[in-house]
C-alpha cells in the first residue's frame, strides 16, 4: 500500500491508523502548493487534489480519510480500532467520523485561506468554539470518543484538533479537549507518525 499525504494534514490520521494496526505502508508526500510527488502530477492519482490518498497494491485507490481508516480497521478487525461491520457501534462510530468531517474539520477549513477577512475569521472561530462546546460534553467522562478504546475516530479528531495552534485558535478555553489531545498525543504512535512527518524531533 502506499499512502499519499501532506505533513500535518488529515492524512495524519490514517498515517496513525497505519502505524496502530502494524500495517506497512509506503508515504508518498504530496507538495500542497504544487500538487507534485516525487512521480509527477498529483491529480494524476487523486482528482479531487485532495490527501489523503491510499493506493492499494493492486492499483486501486480510496480517498477521503474517514473511509480510508474504516477500510484499515477493517483489515485487522480484532485490533478494536473499529468496531466489527454491522454492530450499532460501528454506526456510532461512522456518526462521530462524519461529525469531525463535517463539522470540525470543514469549520476549520476558511482558516488556512490567507484570503479570509477578519469578520469571516472571527465568525469561523466562533462556530468551531460551538462545536468544540458540544465535543466537550460528549467527551467529558470519556478516555476516547467511543469509550475506553482508541479508535480510528481518536486519530481523526487528534488531527483536527492539531490545526488550532496553525490558525489561531486557542484550545486552551476547552480543557477537556486540551487533555484528551495531550493523552492521544503520549501514544507511541502517534509520535512515531508525526516523527516521520517532520512534525516532532
Amino acid at each position: 500500500m502506499k499512502l499519499y499525504y501532506v505533513p500535518g494534514a488529515c492524512s495524519l490520521s490514517p498515517h496513525i491508523v497505519l502505524l496502530e494496526l502494524g500495517l506497512s505502508a509506503t508515504l508518498e508526500k504530496v507538495d500542497f502548493a504544487t500538487k507534485k510527488t516525487s512521480t509527477g502530477d498529483y491529480f494524476a492519482i487523486n482528482s479531487k487534489g485532495a490527501v489523503p490518498t491510499l493506493e492499494l497494491d493492486d492499483g486501486r485507490k480510496l480517498t477521503e480519510g474517514p473511509a480510508i481508516v474504516q477500510y484499515l480497521a477493517d483489515l485487522k478487525p480484532d485490533s478494536g480500532l473499529a468496531p466489527r461491520a454491522g454492530t450499532f457501534e460501528r454506526y456510532q462510530l461512522m456518526e462521530i467520523l462524519n461529525y469531525i468531517t463535517s463539522e470540525l474539520h470543514k469549520g476549520f477549513s476558511p482558516l488556512f485561506n490567507p484570503q479570509i477577512s477578519a469578520d469571516w475569521k472571527a465568525a469561523a472561530i466562533a462556530n468551531l468554539g460551538k462545536k468544540f462546546d458540544w465535543l466537550t460534553n460528549f467527551l467529558k467522562d470519556k478516555t476516547f470518543l467511543m469509550g475506553n478504546t482508541f479508535t480510528v475516530a481518536d486519530a481523526y479528531l487528534f488531527t483536527v484538533l492539531s490545526w488550532g495552534g496553525h490558525v489561531g485558535v486557542d484550545l486552551g478555553k476547552w480543557p477537556v479537549l486540551t487533555a484528551y489531545q495531550a493523552r492521544i498525543a503520549q501514544r507511541p504512535k502517534v509520535q512515531q507518525a508525526l516523527r516521520e512527518e517532520g512534525l516532532l524531533k
